[in-house]
């Protein structure tokens, strides 16, 4: 029971939990498929980031960096089944399960490949591709512990074709992208390559059957 005032005077607002059927509770706390989040790199504390800028070096394609701003609308990525299959919305995402993270705003894909990043000399990490669709070097492995990947977990992200680490070490951008952080591929695992999923839109398993709900009328 829960005691709520106004400048008219109180009233009592009675609250009765919902009742889910046993272990769909739970798995409200797992990433899923179609959800769109917001990534944060937990040594930097900066969120993974996409622009419609382009490298000046390396691949040429669209940069992929790490921001300060919580607030940044360039900072969603949808999650996505693998190349060229379909992970259906709300699809607990499995740990070791290969996904795809698509850039809301310009519909391109994390990705990477043999270039060196600007900064660091490491792997350079890129957004490619059009409407949501590139090729196999979009592909990351999640790696987290048990069997899903958890809401409130810190996980590492392994691309598929270059067994690299996503990472961040602090390199930071001049102009046009003044303060934002170099994002690469690192090839040995660490503090750096951390990640936790923070704001977002989350897609909601899909629910069991309904058993007979118990409820009281206010």
């Amino acid at each position: 029971m829960m005691k709520a005032q106004d400048g008219a005077g109180s009233f009592l607002l009675f609250v009765t939990p919902l009742l889910f059927p046993y272990g769909f509770a739970s798995e409200l706390s797992v990433v899923t498929c179609g959800s769109v989040v917001k990534l944060l790199n937990t040594k930097h504390n900066v969120r993974l980031h996409s622009h419609d800028v382009r490298y000046g070096s390396g691949s040429g394609q669209q940069s992929v960096t790490g921001v300060t701003a919580a607030d940044d609308g360039n900072s969603y990525w949808r999650i996505r089944g693998k190349t060229s299959t379909v992970c259906e919305r709300g699809t607990l995402v499995k740990c070791g399960q290969s996904v795809r993270l698509t850039h809301v705003n310009t519909g391109r894909n994390l990705h990477s490949h043999h270039f060196t990043s600007p900064l660091s000399g490491n792997q350079e990490v890129s957004a490619f591709g059009d409407d949501g669709e590139g090729d196999i070097l979009d592909d990351w492995t999640v790696l987290c512990n048990g069997e899903f990947w958890q809401r409130n977990e810190e996980v590492r992200f392994k691309h598929v074709s270059t067994n690299v680490l996503l990472s961040i070490t602090g390199e930071q951008y001049g102009r046009p992208i003044n303060g934002q952080r170099e994002v690469h591929g690192m090839t040995y695992a660490g503090p750096h390559n951390y990640w936790k999923v923070m704001e977002g839109i989350f897609m909601k398993p899909s629910e069991p059957p309904r058993t007979d709900f118990s409820h009281s009328e206010l």
